[in-house]
């Protein structure tokens, strides 16, 4: 079913344009009459979103669009995403004013077992899990693409690779991102730094690209060529999927990834869960994505008034801190791959479990233990599964205002730091909890389990009014942050009325439990000052920074914000507007 929560507080079928019986009428829709349309693409390196810009002006659709992004993307920013990982893929129809979500998230080989990280019962290094080929799910990304552009694409899936195979096998400019990546040491980022990465990255001479220097990579033109001409199948049943395998189970430590696991891989078309926010209405993917986590913390703020204080207040920085608390101590403990585990979906939003979850924000002063939501399991162990950097997000709105909103990743830098076809395939096996039960045997939402997606914190959003008309869109990479970061671009640019870019360029706070990270010197010293006698004493982030794109409609014009903290860009063309 759609999940929109059919709550008391004002929770509507958006896709019907209905509200619950009795409801009083929505706020004024912040969007004129115009529709938001594009063609428009925000992307995390600028030969992308070019890339997906040329689609749009050859009247392609969004989805068609995502395509030509995400291939480009695999080969200019591979320690971020490529085709050897998963993504979500949230998408909104202009015409029925739908949001449905395409979730190519990857999923566990048939061999999968929950001692798969267990050591001698005890869980694994993560480093020596993340190089294995054990930490390799079966790739999502690809299936996914082809699943949503099917559905709406409106150019041949053939002519959507073409800029990324001419690129890769003529030449593209090192961005500065990856040349940093690719040159950090052994310690810092041992994925660039295995046999196939060696053999990709290094020179005759030892020496390896820097920004602004040019590289090329035949393997990958290759695959793209069969890719468009013979299609997924190439991907997941042909000779590639035989040099995945290969790839897989090569070396000292090898896994379980078969071709029949490729072959079996499904990507699932699901119901977009939408709450409103304000004015607004804010739609995310189900689990296994933690979006259902962000609307939660959103649903909190509504009752926090020193959120309204803005962005100069101490008092609206201490408040959003112990909201992420209380968010991710429930996340923590019940998100997980629905299809296998009771999530409380509808329990999380409930409007009087979150009234009795707010109410402890204004006493808060270090680590809160999750709740009991209504329709909480009995039993759960809780969670604390690393998510480390290696993520991208992009925004596209084609010209007749449908828009992609689609977070991609391969988990860490370079993924496992294997390759096959001239792209590095994902370590999300690595996403699950090493640990299936803790000390007293309850198990955890995010064990590992055969044919099991893991926990995402990727929560990519599309926004809308009451009337269910696009208004924006907007996500972020950054491992288990995702979540802090959006909430705090939504509520820089719906609460604080800032711009997006504003909103973006915000200092990023990210409190998890006891753990506390922030781009500590952009904050105030009133502010630093509060954080620390409120239980959140700033310190450096030690997750991945954000990289959050994406817009929002203001006054006829898309409002666009590209993260300073990587290479993106917005392109916006109006001339094409119908």
């Amino acid at each position: 079913m759609r999940l929109f929560i059919a709550l008391t507080a004002a929770l509507s079928l958006i896709a019907c344009g209905a509200l619950p019986n009795g409801q009083a009428p929505a706020p004024a829709s912040p969007v004129a009459d115009d529709i938001a349309r594009g063609p428009f693409v925000s992307a995390a390196n600028p030969m992308a979103a070019e890339a997906g810009m040329a689609v749009l002006r050859q009247g392609g659709s969004a989805v068609d669009a995502a395509v030509a992004v995400q291939a480009v993307l695999g080969l200019v920013e591979p320690q971020s995403s490529g085709l050897g990982g998963g993504a979500f893929l949230v998408f909104y129809d202009a015409d029925s004013r739908e949001v449905t979500v395409y979730d190519g998230r990857e999923t566990a080989p048939a061999s999968a077992t929950t001692d798969l990280f267990l050591r001698d019962g005890r869980p694994e290094d993560f480093r020596s899990a993340v190089l294995s080929g054990r930490a390799v799910g079966t790739p999502g990304a690809v299936a996914m693409l082809a699943m949503a552009q099917g559905q709406h694409g409106r150019l041949p899936w053939s002519d959507l690779f073409g800029e990324a195979e001419r690129l890769a096998r003529e030449g593209f400019v090192v961005p500065p991102r990856l040349g940093t990546f690719i040159n950090l040491a052994e310690d810092q980022a041992p994925q660039s730094h295995t046999a196939w990465a060696d053999a990709y990255f290094e020179r005759p001479d030892g020496t390896r690209p820097r920004a602004g220097e040019v590289m090329t990579n035949p393997a990958y033109a290759e695959t793209l060529r069969h890719l468009a001409q013979e299609g997924p199948d190439y991907f997941y049943r042909g000779a590639l999927a035989r040099q995945i395998v290969e790839t897989v189970h090569a070396g000292d430590d090898p896994g379980g990834l078969t071709q029949a696991d490729l072959a079996a891989y499904r990507p699932l078309r699901r119901e977009a869960v939408c709450q409103p926010y304000r004015i607004y209405v804010v739609c995310v993917p189900p689990p296994p994505s933690s979006g259902v986590a962000l609307l939660q913390l959103l649903a909190m703020a509504e009752q926090t008034p020193d959120i309204n204080r803005g962005a100069a207040s101490p008092e609206a920085w201490v408040a959003f801190a112990r909201l992420q608390r209380l968010m991710y101590a429930d996340r923590d403990l019940y998100v997980g791959d629905a299809d296998h585990v009771a999530v409380p979906v509808a329990g999380l939003l409930d409007p009087s479990y979150v009234a009795e979850r707010a109410a402890l924000i204004p006493t808060g002063t270090g680590p809160v233990g999750p709740g009991t939501p209504p329709g909480a399991p009995a039993e759960r162990a809780p969670d604390a599964t690393q998510e480390p950097a290696g993520t991208s997000h992009f925004v596209i709105v084609d010209q007749w205002g449908n828009a992609v909103s689609m977070t991609t990743t391969v988990e860490s830098l370079f993924g496992s730091g294997r390759m096959a076809g001239g792209f590095f395939l994902n370590n999300q096996m690595t996403d699950f909890s090493f640990s299936p039960v803790d000390a007293q045997g309850r198990p955890a939402a995010n064990a590992v389990a055969a044919g099991k997606r893991p926990r995402s914190s990727m929560a990519p959003v599309i926004i809308l009014d009451r009337q269910g008309r696009l208004v924006g869109a907007l996500g972020s990479p950054g491992g288990n942050s995702i979540l802090a970061y959006n909430a705090k671009a939504l509520i820089g640019a719906l609460d604080w009325d800032l711009s997006m870019q504003a909103a973006f360029d915000l200092p990023n706070l990210v409190v998890r439990g006891s753990s506390v990270g922030a781009d500590t010197n952009l904050f105030a010293p009133d502010i630093q000052a509060a954080l620390a006698a409120s239980g959140a004493p700033l310190r450096p982030n030690a997750s991945e920074t954000s990289g959050l794109h994406g817009a929002i409609w203001r006054n006829g014009r898309w409002d666009a914000g590209a993260d300073n903290r990587r290479d993106g860009v917005s392109l916006s063309d109006q001339s094409l507007n119908p």
